[in-house]
């Protein structure tokens, strides 16, 4: 009996030891991402990288400031924040630089969580970037990313879905002005795509830039002249159209029956100023693709459907069959 006691408590010793053994060898979660980010940085051959010291060195996030935004512009946890930002984890098996879509969001910044959004890049932004229209690539650990989980969909190979503790590499915008912004957007679209024949086009009587010029604009081309009486503010239209993002993407608001009829559109009520302000330079039969920036289309608010994320400039495709 007291042989068999002695073995048992010769086994728990064993046992003990190996497990003190494997403490000491493996890793928490903390240690594996610093040791990712450190692999990252040093594969990718980046430089200026900075580790994130605000607490103590707690975090273990590592950032970059690429612009350091308007110092009279301090955001807070109550403060409302436009995001534009991509996507790249470690792996490289997700990759999402489509800022025009997924890339934007408009909350409070002490409630971007809701749109799935990695608490660590709130904590970034408050404690790291801090101004608005500041920029900034930020390499999230892990563990204030997605963690064990991951997200998205499919399955954890595919390129729809973040693995179960990947590290994140980041570029955020914190947008100050909007509407700045959204010009610079679509002044960078028609550039990449070679367009021309673009026309600028004031709308409404909206607060003026410093070269004394007002801020909203949409851009207009007419790719077939009309005929008849030209379309003012009181008009009502018929029309058939398709809403492009400037990804290309065909959303979902759209009308182009196949028996040749328009859906009405009344100039002075509509809900839409750079639609309404883009048909008022065409004429019934007129053709007419108008870009427009987000305030002139959906603003802050996504179409019903999701096909248009918030803060989306646009582009329209219309055929204007009569107007009134």
């Amino acid at each position: 009996m007291k042989q068999k006691i002695l073995y048992t408590l010769l086994l728990f010793c064993v046992v003990g030891l190996y497990a003190c053994k494997k403490n000491k060898q493996d890793v928490d979660i903390k240690q594996y991402d610093d040791q990712q980010i450190q692999n990252y940085i040093s594969s990718h051959g980046l430089t200026g990288m900075q580790r994130d010291m605000t607490s103590g060195d707690t975090t273990g996030i590592y950032y970059q400031i690429l612009s350091p935004g308007n110092p009279n512009k301090r955001v807070g946890y109550s403060d409302s924040v436009s995001l534009v930002f991509s996507i790249r984890s470690f792996d490289g098996k997700f990759v999402d630089n489509d800022t025009i879509g997924s890339g934007h969001v408009t909350n409070f910044l002490g409630h971007i969580t809701q749109n799935q959004i990695p608490y660590g890049v709130e904590l970034a932004i408050v404690n790291l970037l801090k101004y608005k229209g500041g920029r900034m690539r930020l390499l999230l650990p892990s563990h204030l990313a997605y963690g064990s989980a991951g997200y998205g969909t499919g399955s954890s190979s595919g390129n729809n879905r973040i693995a179960g503790n990947q590290c994140l590499d980041y570029y955020i915008n914190l947008i100050d002005n909007q509407k700045t912004y959204d010009d610079q957007v679509i002044k960078s679209y028609i550039s990449a795509n070679n367009l021309s024949g673009f026309i600028p086009a004031a709308v409404g009587n909206d607060t003026l830039d410093s070269n004394n010029k007002p801020q909203n604009y949409i851009y207009y081309k007419i790719t077939k002249p009309g005929v008849g009486a030209p379309i003012t503010s009181t008009s009502s239209v018929s029309i058939q159209y398709t809403v492009y993002l400037l990804n290309g993407m065909i959303t979902s608001d759209q009308y182009n029956a196949v028996d040749g009829s328009g859906v009405t559109v009344n100039i002075a009520d509509s809900t839409l100023p750079g639609l309404a302000a883009g048909l008022t330079h065409t004429l019934p039969g007129s053709k007419i693709s108008i870009l427009v920036p987000s305030k002139l289309a959906y603003g802050s608010g996504a179409f019903s459907d999701g096909t248009i994320p918030v803060n989306s400039c646009l582009r329209y495709e219309i055929n204007v069959i009569s107007a009134q």
